[in-house]
């Protein structure tokens, strides 16, 4: 028997609404099924090799309220790093607090709530490029066009959720997945291979989702792009399973120093996480 291929997952969220209420005016409360306890969520990294996770604070069931987050964090062991979620105005002692707790960033979703939502958000984005965190980022389509200049300007490390979420149908010259692989050079930049789901028209395996992947391996290397599940997999257009994206890694990057790269050695030197 081979040894096992250890791996860091880069976004997966817990929700924990019986020890951590969900917020009346959450966007969208998850169902029981897509329940993902810290428990749980220990159980499914486990079975598969996946030594940390990158756990970010999700806008669904608890919107701004990081306690369920911080409490998965405080009780990990080291297992676990965060990305939270803030008020556009939070305060350079707030952000400081989180990093503190094991958060390493800050959640911009876009893709939900719009790149209007944001365009105040030029001291939050300083306060973190002075603490050496990151925004994530999570746009679709050609929305990162509108976010482009204030990210680049702000000196902030910037890390993109589910492969930018391209049109899967629009090709690769689209304005908004030009933007991003005009990132490559950058030196502050990394990118998720994850979320197909979200952006590609056939099922697993995601057949048109794969030349928007290849691109990605291709402008930035192994170096700066980290692998991710989304687990527990909220309002999923069709059954996903942990062990099938995790295999799937496999396809992307048949060559084991690439795929070690991308499980295990950026990760862990982007985000910190220990052996």
């Amino acid at each position: 028997m081979s040894d096992p291929e250890f791996a860091i997952d880069c976004h997966v969220h817990v929700f924990d609404p019986l020890r951590f209420p969900y917020v009346p005016d959450a966007w969208y409360l998850p169902s029981p099924a897509e329940t993902g306890t810290p428990a749980l969520l220990d159980q499914v990294l486990t079975a598969h090799d996946v030594r940390h996770a990158l756990i970010v604070g999700p806008n669904s069931g608890y919107g701004l309220d990081n306690r369920c987050l911080l409490d998965t964090l405080a009780h990990g062991h080291g297992r676990y790093k965060g990305i939270a979620v803030v008020r556009n105005s939070a305060s350079l002692t707030e952000l400081q607090d989180l990093k503190a707790a094991g958060v390493v960033g800050v959640a911009f979703n876009a893709a939900l709530l719009g790149t209007d939502f944001y365009a105040d958000t030029g001291p939050l984005l300083q306060h973190l490029r002075d603490l050496d965190m990151w925004a994530q980022v999570q746009v679709e389509g050609d929305q990162l066009l509108a976010l482009n200049a204030l990210l680049k300007a702000s000196g902030v490390k910037v890390l993109f959720d589910h492969c930018g979420r391209p049109n899967a149908a629009a090709g690769l010259h689209q304005a908004g997945f030009k933007t991003l692989l005009s990132w490559a050079d950058t030196g502050r930049i990394c990118v998720k291979l994850s979320g197909c789901a979200k952006f590609a028209a056939l099922p697993f395996p995601y057949a048109d989702a794969r030349p928007y992947v290849d691109a990605l391996i291709k402008a930035f290397t192994p170096q700066a792009l980290v692998w991710a599940s989304d687990w527990p997999f909220l309002r999923a257009p069709a059954r996903i399973d942990y062990g099938p994206l995790r295999a799937l890694v496999h396809d992307w990057l048949p060559d084991e120093d690439d795929r070690r790269a991308v499980l295990w050695d950026t990760p862990k030197r982007l985000f910190g996480f220990g052996d």
